[in-house]
């Protein structure tokens, strides 16, 4: 295959339109930002962000990401292409230098290095890959690609004119005589060195370790103008190489392929994801390559978490609790219900998130995992109420989740949290009965976070999750959610006795 890119095998069918990416709802509500900033943060120059908001949907596209992170976990492998980005980042360095620099030869030295910088990159990497047994579609064809561009005519007059032009330069010898404010440039001609004469001459009078006198010259890049003149003298001296420098520099204005170049950039996306994963695995959590379902919507995960929540936990050096769930044969909706703070809405999350994550390409959390190939993810979360557009919570609440259902298709995925929370029980349950049958009806996958116990008995679409707590002491949350019926307990009661704060306790004390 012909390389075009190392993200999409079909950059011109699979890849958007970076400028129109936005945030969405779902991204914010699943946390899915605060896992793409920590991944992104220490790659700032190569804005991979739109990467990471353009969830594919196409399984063989998924399945290129795949072999491509394979590889990469090749340590070497992976330590070739950092070495190449290494080189490419010196690279932009030298040529932002160009832009800041004021003196033209010195500009045109700089963008010389560039050059030998990129060459010596480029050819690097060719030879890294060949002697690798790659086994991903993507970087096999980059090898390919690699090694006929460095065979090339184009490439090889390039590096040639480089490396003469280095060697010529080089060969640049003159005089300096400095006599009070005067300097004069001469031509080399062989004079002698007397300076190793004149340091053996007195030798003999050396006591003792003299003190170093001599001045470090400052390394900025820069010249003064005292400097530039010399140069400019210099190049008087030398017309036809300092003439064959600036031809140099006109004609290969645009030296960077625009393959390699955009290579450099979306490796990064692999290198970033993979550093990412790093710390986690450090610490015993897995991840796995998930087999990706287009018909079928059997999905299932083990031993998963919430990534987000994974880092923050991680930070405070306290432990990360993973979940299971499966939905097979007509299973579609997972409801999920328990005592608050046992873990539910995290448990939804991460249900949004391994999908997300699985449609990038990624690999995801958790021993093994099977997932559903979406067209959508739509998500209702809390909000605060909006005072400006004049609705009441409940109002709100209709209105996103109507706008959901119209627009959601038989392939999209949807998580609830708690829908109508700000209306009475029995008109909480009428709506969301009403939501339900349409969920059912459109034959969506959908995670429920909610209260009504009732949601879990619709038929043979809904199975029951429910948050447990310890069984010596309720007031103790698992963070496990387990598959079962919903038994309606919140243990508000082991809480309130507790805390010491149950009717009776709070009674005795009011009348004291």
């Amino acid at each position: 295959m012909t390389f075009q890119s190392i993200l999409f095998e079909h950059p011109f069918v699979e890849k958007g339109t970076e400028e129109n990416i936005g945030i969405s709802d779902f991204i914010t509500d699943l946390n899915l930002d605060q896992i793409i900033n920590a991944i992104t943060i220490s790659k700032q120059d190569y804005n991979l962000e739109p990467f990471f908001s353009m969830p594919l949907s196409d399984v063989q596209a998924i399945h290129y990401r795949h072999e491509v992170f394979q590889d990469l976990e090749n340590p070497s492998i992976l330590q070739s292409i950092k070495i190449f980005s290494d080189g490419m980042r010196n690279l932009r360095d030298h040529l932002n230098q160009v832009e800041k620099l004021y003196y033209e030869m010195q500009k045109e030295s700089w963008f010389l290095d560039a050059v030998d910088v990129y060459c010596r990159a480029v050819i690097e990497l060719a030879n890294d890959l060949g002697s690798f047994a790659l086994k991903s579609r993507g970087l096999s064809s980059l090898r390919e690609y690699l090694i006929s561009y460095i065979e090339s005519s184009q490439f090889l007059t390039l590096n040639s004119e480089l490396d003469e032009l280095k060697a010529e330069l080089s060969s640049v010898k003159y005089l300096l005589l400095i006599q009070g404010n005067t300097i004069k440039v001469k031509t080399y001609n062989a004079e002698s060195d007397y300076s190793a004469d004149v340091e053996e001459t007195f030798k003999k009078f050396q006591q003792s370790a003299a003190k170093d006198h001599s001045v470090k010259f400052s390394d900025r890049a820069e010249m003064n103008h005292v400097e530039a003149k010399i140069l400019e003298f210099v190049a008087q001296l030398y017309p036809a190489i300092f003439r064959k420098l600036d031809g140099f520099c006109r004609k290969y204005i645009n030296f960077i392929d625009d393959k390699i170049g955009t290579f450099d950039r979306e490796v990064q996306f692999y290198i970033a994801y993979l550093d990412y994963l790093e710390s986690f695995k450090f610490n015993g959590l897995k991840f796995c390559y998930p087999l990706i379902s287009v018909s079928s919507k059997a999905v299932y995960a083990y031993e998963s978490f919430d990534l987000a929540l994974a880092g923050k936990l991680q930070n405070e050096d306290s432990p990360v609790i993973c979940n299971d769930f499966f939905l097979k044969g007509k299973e579609r909706i997972i409801i999920v219900s328990g005592p608050n703070q046992g873990g539910k809405t995290t448990f939804a999350r991460m249900f949004g998130q391994l999908h997300y994550l699985a449609c990038l390409g990624c690999p995801v959390p958790g021993r093994k995992a099977q997932l559903f190939l979406f067209d959508q993810i739509f998500t209702h979360f809390e909000k605060k109420e909006n005072i400006e557009n004049l609705h009441g919570k409940l109002q709100d609440d209709l209105i996103r989740i109507f706008d959901i259902l119209q627009r959601a298709t038989p392939r999209s995925i949807i998580v609830l949290n708690e829908l109508f929370s700000s209306t009475t029980l029995n008109d909480s349950i009428f709506l969301n009965m009403k939501i339900m049958e349409k969920i059912i009806e459109l034959d969506l996958i959908c995670v429920y976070v909610t209260f009504i116990d009732e949601l879990s008995l619709l038929g043979e679409k809904t199975v029951s999750m429910v948050s447990t707590v310890s069984p010596e002491d309720l007031t103790l949350r698992t963070y496990k959610i387990i598959r079962k019926p919903a038994d309606g307990l919140s243990y508000a009661m082991a809480i309130a006795e507790k805390y010491g704060l149950t009717y009776v306790e709070l009674k005795e004390r009011l009348k004291s």
